[in-house]
């Protein structure tokens, strides 16, 4: 196979043999009479088939019969190769899907190629934190009104502790231990953790404890309640918290994602210890703490040659060697 005829970005002018092209068209008709899509929709479906067909062709294909996998494989390989962002090649695909789909349904192929091919996976934008003046600024809420008090204990709970909003809306009266400075938190996949608590986040959890009964029934299980004394929805906390961070003059959108963020990070700045910051954030996996506290290699490095007994460079065990034999 030469370079050539794997470069889908010349492939526009290559022509598409009658073999594959009258199934392109057969294709056409059946999404606009059966399917009843748009025309707009039909000819995105169109020019994207033509242009995978041209790239087909380019391998040597001429029948649809043809295709296997691994053709599919190098297709979306060169597109990424040649720009597209995962995304368009994940429309990509999935429009060569419903046309092969649409080809066994037709007895012109008994299995789909496309099937189980996937686009390369999107990196995720990390979320933005907040540093710590500005997480003072949000939580210096001083008024005296209820409803503040809870939204502060809310607050303090969830930078405290690092709580996913699911966590924190699914805690009851009987999750938090104060005698033990513990919130026990339901986490994904119904696992449960224990999470340390301290400071301001135990001082204003006792302050809405005191006048939590003005709103909440006698049988009401839910540590934090709305104004109708139920459960507080996860939307009615991410409303309040935005309406905090406009109050509080803060610059950037406040939602409940973000101070779990900051969290992460913050804890990760000021112990390094990446493994226990994956215990308190219950993350199964260490390489999503790592993703999600946009640690940079060269601090893990750094870590690691602190660390490791045999990692520290030859040279510092040679110095370290030499002071001891002067002594």
């Amino acid at each position: 196979m030469t370079e050539s005829g794997t470069d889908t970005g010349n492939n526009e002018l290559a022509p598409i043999p009658r073999s594959l092209e009258k199934w392109l068209d057969q294709f056409a008709h059946y999404q606009v009479g059966e399917r009843a899509l748009s025309a707009h929709t039909v000819q995105n479906y169109q020019r994207q088939l033509q242009h995978m067909a041209r790239y087909f062709v380019s391998l040597g294909i001429t029948s649809w019969q043809q295709i296997e996998p691994n053709h599919v494989r190098l297709l979306a390989t060169q597109s990424k190769r040649h720009g597209l962002k995962p995304a368009s090649i994940r429309t990509q695909l999935s429009a060569l899907r419903s046309f092969l789909d649409y080809l066994i349904r037709q007895n012109q192929l008994s299995a789909n190629p496309a099937k189980g091919v996937s686009a390369p996976k999107a990196d995720k934008p990390l979320p933005k934190n907040l540093d710590v003046d500005e997480v003072n600024q949000l939580l210096n809420v001083t008024d005296d009104e209820p409803l503040s008090i809870r939204d502060r204990a809310m607050m303090e709970l969830m930078y405290g502790a690092g709580l996913r909003l699911s966590e924190l809306t699914g805690l009851d009266l009987k999750s938090v231990s104060f005698h033990a400075g513990e919130v026990r938190v339901l986490g994904k996949g119904s696992k449960q953790r224990l999470c340390p608590i301290s400071g301001e986040a135990v001082i204003w959890l006792k302050n809405w404890l005191k006048i939590r009964g003005q709103f909440a029934a006698a049988d009401e299980s839910a540590l934090f309640v709305s104004s109708r004394g139920q459960r507080i929805s996860q939307r009615n906390v991410q409303k309040r918290m935005a309406e905090w961070g406009q109050k509080q003059s803060l610059h950037s959108h406040i939602n409940p994602h973000k101070l779990r963020h900051s969290y992460a990070t913050h804890m990760l700045e000021s112990s390094g210890d990446l493994r226990a910051v994956q215990e308190l954030l219950g993350h199964a996996n260490l390489s999503t703490t790592q993703i999600y506290t946009h640690l940079d290699f060269d601090h893990l490095a750094k870590v690691y040659d602190q660390a490791h007994p045999r990692a520290r460079k030859r040279g510092a065990r040679e110095s370290e060697s030499s002071s001891k034999k002067e002594r």
